[in-house]
């Protein structure tokens, strides 16, 4: 059975999407852009700030579906630039910091709302 996940502690979904679909103990959530929540806007700053806006909402749609990210098995990184790999993976590791999860890192052309980072997410329980 398929189970939509939302929660007002993420952003909500800028397109006809869900935040997140849990089917048979797989959580996947769609990409998360970084932005705040409470403001609807992309955070300030660079690279560093706009990861870890992210991974607050990844872990805002992990805990509203009752994973953690331990339960974390893959993740697809989406870049404005390769230049932003380094400070992504500097943010990413605190989240990760042992049992890392399979990923992928792309460049890509661009990203919705201009934002320099784009990341997705599959947990299993």
């Amino acid at each position: 059975m398929k189970r939509i996940i939302n929660t007002p502690k993420a952003p909500a979904a800028i397109g006809p999407y869900s935040q997140a679909v849990e089917v048979g103990g797989t959580l996947y959530i769609s990409g998360q852009v970084p932005v705040d929540p409470a403001t609807g806007k992309v955070v300030e700053g660079g690279i560093t700030e706009q990861t870890e806006q992210v991974m607050k909402n990844i872990k805002a749609i992990l805990d509203e579906a009752g994973y953690t990210f331990a339960d974390v098995v893959k993740s697809t990184c989406l870049l404005a630039s390769m230049d932003y790999f380094k400070p992504m993976n500097e943010v990413y590791a605190k989240y990760y910091p042992t049992d890392s999860p399979a990923r992928a890192a792309f460049a890509v052309q661009a990203l919705p709302l201009g934002a320099m980072v784009e990341i997705e997410t599959i947990a299993v329980k």
